[in-house]
């Protein structure tokens, strides 16, 4: 017999674990502790802890990193990487404490308000980076790359992953749900609109790539006559873009040396290669990339070497393929690969006008943003990114349960 202790301890580990999600977008540590009281609340509850069937590649990527760290010969440097594991009982904690879709719902609603807050901010910020570029009389855009905007977030990379998260579920959000109508439409439009510019301004070119597969996916299954007109519309919007848009856009097949990050990325990739062929099985280590990256350098890398950052080889597979082995960086491709099937999958099914449409197609174009945008970044190294993917997926994962409820489990699922 369950308890009215019980019963508030339920109620508390949803409202936390909701308020984790959304506290990601504005503080990892708070995200963190709001994460470890919903597990504490969710332990004394009438509830048991409940993972979705991704469980399996997310098990084998992380016995994959624990192997990797016990033969690297350098446990202690990797143990920050195995205190990360925490970060993801994000997805069992509000996994196991949603159960409805009015509160999912509400959840993506709080996300929208906290990512549009955080993009208000680095709109701010970029007003102010342009006046001080023009104050100062120096290239705007030479500045600006080095240094962009960043809303809650302490890093630019951080911000526009976060952002494309948030941006997918609102546009899924406005396509898909039968309830995105009156104000809460207009409200919604506004968010997207904040995110949108957000985006562009943040100028993370992995970004705009991951965002704009996304945005097709969810076209594809709303009006496919808009992937018509989409190349048009980008081309229009490339003319009359601001000058420092354009040079950002060119630099992905022209980019210039001395500022943009395509050569330094070519290195590190390269150098990453060099560190797989050596170590296929196993890799390096947990933390080992970034201790052991000028051992692996190839000969004929440029020297000095191009200006960024040579603490991870910017692209997740790779990354982790030389850091924990070729099999952790298969569990990783396999994790992604499962949730995106089977959340667009069942959103395929789901009746026209559910409720559930919109967070699986919005939670399956965001793990689609997420893997291409791994391409180019350590997305999920980030633990804000990652939290906030996570609790994505938990929201895809409760609605594919709710309809599976409501439909008949083996035609949604099977």
């Amino acid at each position: 017999m369950v308890g009215p202790v019980e019963e508030r301890m339920s109620r508390l580990a949803l409202y936390l674990g909701s308020l984790c999600a959304v506290s990601a977008v504005v503080s990892i540590a708070a995200a963190q502790l709001l994460l470890a009281l919903a597990l504490a609340a969710l332990l004394l509850s009438d509830r048991r802890l409940r993972m979705p069937p991704v469980w399996v590649p997310l098990a084998v990527f992380v016995a994959a990193t624990v192997v990797a760290l016990l033969a690297s010969g350098d446990p202690a440097s990797g143990r920050p990487q195995i205190r990360k594991f925490f970060v993801l009982l994000m997805l069992p904690v509000l996994y196991s404490g949603m159960r409805a879709l009015h509160h999912a719902r509400a959840l993506v609603l709080a996300l929208a308000a906290a990512a549009s807050a955080s993009a208000a901010v680095a709109l701010g910020q970029f007003a102010l980076k342009w006046e001080e570029a023009r104050r100062q009389g120096t290239g705007f855009y030479d500045a600006y790359i080095a240094e962009r905007i960043t809303g809650f977030m302490s890093h630019w990379m951080t911000f526009g992953g976060q952002m494309m998260l948030a941006g997918l579920l609102v546009v899924a959000f406005l396509l898909f749900s039968p309830s995105a109508r009156g104000r809460l439409r207009g409200l919604l439009l506004v968010a997207a609109t904040l995110i949108a510019a957000a985006i562009l301004l943040n100028m993370t070119r992995s970004i705009w790539l991951a965002s704009f597969a996304a945005l097709a996916y969810l076209a594809w299954h709303w009006r496919r006559t808009v992937l018509l007109v989409a190349p048009g519309l980008l081309g229009l919007f490339l003319l009359v873009a601001p000058a420092s848009l354009r040079t950002r856009f060119v630099s992905i097949y022209r980019p210039r040396a001395e500022v943009d990050s395509n050569l330094h990325r070519i290195v590190c990739w390269r150098t990453g290669l060099r560190m797989v062929q050596a170590h296929p099985w196993l890799g390096l280590g947990p933390e080992q990339v970034r201790l052991r990256f000028h051992d692996y350098l190839p000969a004929d890398a440029p020297q000095p070497l191009p200006p960024g950052w040579y603490g991870h080889l910017h692209n997740l597979y790779l990354h982790y393929a030389a850091e924990r082995g070729i099999p952790a960086a298969m569990a990783l491709v396999w994790f992604l690969a499962q949730a995106f099937w089977e959340l667009a999958r069942a959103a395929r099914r789901a009746p026209q006008g559910h409720e559930a449409r919109f967070l699986l197609h919005g939670a399956a174009a965001c793990v689609l943003g997420i893997a291409v945008s791994g391409f180019f970044e350590v997305n999920l190294g980030d633990s804000e990114v990652l939290m906030l993917f996570l609790a994505v997926l938990a929201l895809g994962y409760t609605a594919r349960e709710r309809l599976a409820e409501e439909s008949g489990y083996a035609r949604v699922v099977a």
